[in-house]
């Protein structure tokens, strides 16, 4: 059976595929559709099996909000190259609206929502045999709220997400916390929410410091105390320092502007 190019593009739209593959498997399968997508498929779980072992460090990252749900998705590949290209990062649009649409608890969860019968789990296998790399569902988070915003900075290697206790919080002030999220990495809202790990661990390395200048036994503890109220300041989001205005703390521009956070989620490729 001829294969014919409305056939082929056909194929390309559904998969994502480069034309010579579509012919490629469209003559294979004897123009059978199905049998088609199945052997783009299959070459994707090959290549993703062979490149098992190698390391997705790059990819696209995106974020979006609806209906006080806003979640971030990130795809990884191997290369920046391939994770420029205008496929792949319609590829993670794609997953994104599948997330704001279906609003997964898990990453499982979502990798198993179809689009057009194909799962999307399946679309990144198709992807990975289209461009020869691993490439994987890296990450999936996602807040609710009142309110809720999101941040995608230039480049598409960091996004983040906010959500709020008030509704119809400014979009320009939730905006700004978003990006204070990006900017300053914070690790909880509050103290209270920092892991008991985290917080012994900095203990001891302030024990650690102020041995190694000479402190006093009788005055370490204290002196750890007091750099971990500093590393509170530091790495708690309503106790930073607003990046905006070094005079006030995001808790104070958050409270002037009727604009609470209640939780933020951050994912970035890049290197902290």
């Amino acid at each position: 059976m001829a294969v014919t190019m409305a056939d082929i593009q056909k194929l390309r739209t559904m998969t994502g595929a480069g034309m010579m593959d579509c012919k490629n498997a469209l003559t294979e399968a004897n123009g059978d559709m199905e049998k088609a997508i199945e052997l783009i498929r299959k070459r994707g779980q090959a290549i993703a099996a062979k490149r098992s072992d190698r390391e997705a460090a790059e990819g696209c990252v995106l974020s979006g909000v609806k209906d006080g749900f806003a979640a971030i998705v990130a795809v990884k590949c191997e290369t920046d190259f391939v994770a420029k290209n205008e496929d792949f990062v319609g590829l993670t649009k794609k997953i994104l609206e599948v997330a704001l649409d279906k609003q997964p608890a898990t990453t499982e969860e979502l990798l198993n929502f179809t689009i057009d019968g194909r799962t999307l789990q399946d679309l990144i296998t198709e992807r990975s045999g289209v461009t020869g790399e691993k490439m994987e569902l890296g990450y999936y988070e996602f807040v609710k709220g009142a309110s809720v915003v999101e941040y995608n900075h230039t480049g598409n290697k960091l996004s983040t997400v906010v959500a709020f206790e008030q509704a119809n919080v400014d979009r320009q002030v939730a905006r700004d916390i978003a990006m204070q999220v990006a900017s300053m990495n914070p690790i909880s809202l509050t103290k209270e929410g920092i892991p008991e790990k985290i917080i012994n661990q900095e203990l001891e390395i302030g024990r650690d410091k102020a041995r190694q200048e000479g402190k006093p036994e009788n005055i370490i503890e204290n002196i750890a105390q007091g750099r971990l109220a500093k590393f509170f300041k530091e790495a708690t989001l309503l106790s930073q320092e607003f990046i905006k205005d070094g005079k006030i703390t995001v808790e104070q521009y958050a409270k002037s502007n009727n604009a609470m956070p209640t939780d933020f989620k951050r994912v970035t490729l890049n290197q902290d």
